[in-house]
C-alpha cells in the first residue's frame, strides 16, 4: 500500500509579526522544503511555501495568504504534505530497504514467532526518535514501539510486513519471557 501524500513537515509555531512560521522539516535536505511546490494540509488547504531562514533545526517559512502573527499562531501543529509524485523516485532496491515512512502505514507488525501484533497506523516522532504506532485490533488502544534496528529488524514492503521484536510489557497480552531471554 502506498500513500498518495507524504508528510514533509509540521508547523511548530509563529515567527515574528508578519505571519512567518517555524517548520520542523521531515525531508532529507531540510532547506529543500520549498522545492516540492505547493504543500497541502489535512483540512484541504494548499500553501506555496518559501523558506526564508533556519534556526535550531527548524525552518523559518512564509506561507502565501498568511500575513500576521495571529494567523501564524493558529497554524501551530498543522502537518504539511506533498504529493508522492513530486518526491524523488526511490532507487530500485530488490531487498526493499529503501522506502518512505508513509509506506509503512497499513503494514502488518509480525513478531519473530509469527504472531501478528496488529497494523501500523502512524509513524511519529515526539522529539526522542521515531515511533511506530501499532493498532493491535480495531477499537483497541494503540501501542507505540520505538523504531530502532533492535525492535524493528526488518521491513518487507512487498509482503506488507514489518517484523518486530518488542520489549516485554509493551503489548497487554505479553507473556513473561524466560530468565534473560528476549521474546524474539
Amino acid at each position: 500500500m502506498t500513500n498518495s501524500r507524504v508528510c514533509v513537515g509540521v508547523i511548530v509555531g509563529a515567527h515574528g509579526v508578519r505571519g512567518e512560521v517555524k517548520v520542523k522539516p521531515f525531508t532529507e535536505i531540510p532547506e529543500a522544503l520549498d522545492r516540492y511546490g505547493p504543500l497541502s494540509t489535512d483540512d484541504g488547504r494548499t500553501f506555496t511555501v518559501k523558506v526564508i531562514g533556519a534556526a535550531k533545526e527548524q525552518l523559518i517559512c512564509r506561507l502565501d495568504g498568511l500575513g500576521d502573527r495571529n494567523g501564524a499562531e493558529a497554524m501551530k501543529g498543522v502537518l504539511l504534505y506533498v504529493g508522492r509524485d513530486r518526491l524523488p523516485a526511490l532507487p530500485e532496491d530488490p531487498a526493499g530497504e529503501e522506502w518512505y515512512q508513509a509506506d509503512l502505514i497499513g503494514l502488518e507488525a509480525v513478531g519473530s514467532d509469527g504472531r501478528s501484533y496488529g497494523r501500523i497506523v502512524a509513524v511519529d516522532n515526539f522529539g526522542a526518535g521515531d515511533l511506530l504506532e501499532i493498532a493491535p485490533a480495531p477499537g483497541v488502544e494503540t501501542v507505540y514501539l520505538p523504531f530502532t534496528a533492535e525492535t524493528v529488524p526488518e521491513v518487507r514492503l512487498a509482503s506488507g510486513t514489518v517484523f518486530i521484536d518488542p520489549p516485554y510489557g509493551i503489548f497487554e497480552t505479553d507473556e513473561a519471557p524466560e530468565d534473560g531471554e528476549r521474546r524474539g
